[in-house]
This record gives structure tokens, C-alpha cells and sequence, in this order.
């Protein structure tokens, strides 16, 4: 039997809700490149094309702004758990706690109506948490905002630029949804036992946690602190590549071209330049990291991914370094809820199997290796 570590190549379900083409660099959702909607849509038409399966006429917009920002005010006794919480646990697991306390409104079958609950909760825990540690009050929701701006809002009490708005929601846009990926498989895997829905998203922040899926956008910035000037970035690159070191931000598992995220998101940083002042310096890093990775590594088609240019984003919008993780988690709720829908949909147990390759005992060694 071929070995399937890792599930690479294993067809695990039929989806609508994307396409990830590695190597044409192509990511679709429900029929519309990504990169357009993160440059042209708002947060809430692309949530209400991925869980509705098309965009919304614009009174449907109106209507599911308004619905997710009257749900971003969290309930008391969760708001008293998130407080209850030591500070020395990390915001990922402020947010899996709490979306657990949240639960769902039913087990099964998960309904739209808690995917639009639970996504409108992750910025207010997020920002909740984020108050209680830094000793002050929380802000309540601004009535007049849309669910990235009140993000930024509830964050720092001062409403945000609409640049910066804006750049934050294209994030939030073009990490949405990104096929069958660890977090989005846990999900689906907890649903598929008909589980409910928070059950089935604090799987998937789990997942998320874990440095391998949704740490990098912060190494990449303590890289570039490193880095430091754009002088040093080959010696530091080359370095770090002749001691085997991994470059945080370039490669994927996926993509063997130019990470279409990353060129979304690199645009809109380009438009905020005179707001981040490593932009110079994130552009010749990006630059000599693909030459020498091509230099150390032919053949492998090496390039910056969206966690580079991820970093970019969330420094020109002030977010705090601890917050980057669960960030993409915010974003990324949706695409959660919106296969949780679609696997309880068409419901079958995720069951796959295992090859035993240990010892047998000795007396039936002999037997099983005549009929197999």
C-alpha cells in the first residue's frame, strides 16, 4: 500500500465552496476569483456568497450587516469566562474556550443561523480579551460599522481610517476559505459524528493553533525585525538557508507558483506604503528570498505565500503580534461554518483507516503472512 502520511493527493470531499489550484495559482470561490473579491467586495458579500452560494442583491448586504453587527455583543456569563481565563493563556485559546461556552443553538443539523452567530462573536472575544489584559474597559460595537471596521474599532476605542479598514477586510477576504485544509478538515470531520457547530469550530481552532497552519504571519514580522534593513537581507537570507533554516512566508504546500493571496494582498499594502514603514524592506526581502531559494533549492518553485504579505497587512492596521493567529481565525470562520453546512448537508462519517505496521504476536505471524 502507497503511504498516505499527511492525506497528500487524498480526496477526502466534493466541495462547491472552492477551488485551490496549485499550479496554475488560482483560487476560486463558488465561481469567483478570490483576488477580484478581496479588491472589490465587502466581509459580508463574500460570507453571504460562500454560506448562500451567490452574492447578495444589495438589500441582502444591508440586511446581514446589520444582522452580524447586532451579534457582536457577547452574552454576560461568556464575557465573566473569558475574565476567569489566567493571562498567560494564549488568545487561541481564549477563543476556543469561549466559542465552546457559546455553543450551539441546536446539535444537529448545524444551521446558518449559529454560522452568522459564531462568526459575529470571534472579533468581539478577541477584542473582550484583549481589553481585560490591557486594563481597560471594553468598547461596545459601533452602530454605524461593518464587522472588519468594528473589528479595528473594538480593539482601539478610535474608529478606523477607511484605508485601514478596508485593508484588514481584503485580509479577512482573500484568507476566508482555502479548500481542505487541517482546521477546515478537523471541522468537518467533528461534524460529520453530528456534532454541533461550536464543537465543530473550536476543532478547527485547535488546528489553527498549531505554528504549522496559522503561526507563520508572525514569524514572518520577527524575521524582517532580524532582517532589519535591506543591506542585510541577502547575508541574512543566505545564512539562514546555509544553516537549512526555513524562510517564514515563502513556500506552500499547495501552491508550486505565486500564492494568488499573496499577490491580492501585496496590491493592497502597495496602496498604504507611506503607512508601513518595512514596506520598502518586505519588497527586497521578498525579492532575494525567491532568487536564492531558487539558487539553494531548483526546481522546487519556491515563492512568498500569503502569510508574507499577511504580516504586511495586519502591521499597517496596528494589530498587535499575539493577535495575528487569531485574526486568521476571524477570517476564516466562515469558511469553517460554511463546509460544516455543507458536509452535514450531505452527511457520511469520516472514518478513513490506518495500515498497522508493528509486530504481530508470534503465533499468528506465520498464518497471516500466507493469506494475505
Amino acid at each position: 500500500m502507497a503511504s498516505t502520511n499527511g492525506l497528500e493527493h487524498v480526496v477526502a470531499a466534493q466541495t462547491d465552496l472552492s477551488l485551490v489550484d496549485g499550479t496554475a495559482g488560482r483560487l476560486v470561490y463558488r465561481g469567483h476569483f478570490a483576488q477580484d473579491l478581496a479588491q472589490t467586495r465587502s466581509f459580508e458579500e463574500v460570507a453571504h456568497l460562500l454560506w448562500a452560494g451567490r452574492l447578495p442583491n444589495p438589500a441582502e448586504r444591508a440586511a446581514l450587516v446589520d444582522e452580524l453587527r447586532s451579534q457582536l455583543s457577547l452574552p454576560e456569563y461568556v464575557k465573566h469566562i473569558i475574565q476567569a481565563l489566567p493571562p498567560e493563556q494564549s488568545m487561541m485559546d481564549v477563543l476556543r474556550t469561549a466559542i465552546s461556552a457559546l455553543g450551539a443553538a441546536a446539535a444537529w443539523p448545524p444551521t446558518l443561523a449559529d454560522a452568522k452567530r459564531l462568526t459575529a462573536a470571534m472579533p468581539s472575544i478577541i477584542a473582550h480579551r484583549q481589553a481585560f489584559l490591557e486594563h481597560r474597559a471594553p468598547v461596545t460595537p459601533h452602530p454605524d460599522l461593518g464587522y472588519a471596521a468594528n473589528y479595528l474599532y473594538m480593539l482601539s476605542g478610535e474608529v478606523p481610517s477607511p484605508e485601514k479598514a478596508r485593508a484588514l477586510e481584503a485580509y479577512l477576504i482573500i484568507t476566508m476559505e482555502h479548500g481542505m485544509n487541517a482546521s477546515t478538515f478537523a471541522a468537518r470531520v467533528v461534524t460529520s459524528t453530528q456534532s454541533d457547530m461550536a464543537s465543530a469550530l473550536a476543532a478547527a481552532l485547535g488546528a489553527m493553533k498549531g505554528p504549522l497552519h496559522g503561526g507563520a504571519p508572525a514569524e514572518v514580522m520577527s524575521m524582517l525585525e532580524e532582517i532589519g534593513t535591506a543591506e542585510n537581507a541577502e547575508p541574512w537570507l543566505r545564512q539562514a538557508l546555509e544553516r537549512g533554516e526555513r524562510l517564514m512566508g515563502f513556500g506552500h504546500r499547495v501552491y508550486k507558483t505565486r500564492d494568488p493571496r499573496a499577490v491580492a494582498l501585496r496590491s493592497v499594502v502597495q496602496g498604504m506604503r507611506d503607512e508601513d514603514p518595512l514596506f520598502n524592506l518586505s519588497v527586497v526581502v521578498e525579492d532575494t528570498a525567491i532568487r536564492l531559494l531558487n539558487e539553494y533549492k531548483p526546481g522546487r518553485q519556491l515563492y512568498s505565500n500569503v502569510e508574507y504579505w499577511a504580516a504586511a497587512i495586519l502591521r499597517t492596521v496596528n494589530m498587535p503580534k499575539p493577535l495575528y493567529t487569531p485574526t486568521f481565525s476571524v477570517s476564516r470562520a466562515v469558511g469553517w461554518t460554511a463546509h460544516i453546512l455543507e458536509q452535514a448537508a450531505g452527511n457520511r462519517l469520516i472514518r478513513p483507516q490506518s495500515e498497522y505496521v508493528g509486530p504481530l504476536p508470534i503465533d499468528d505471524a506465520t498464518s497471516l503472512s500466507t493469506t494475505r
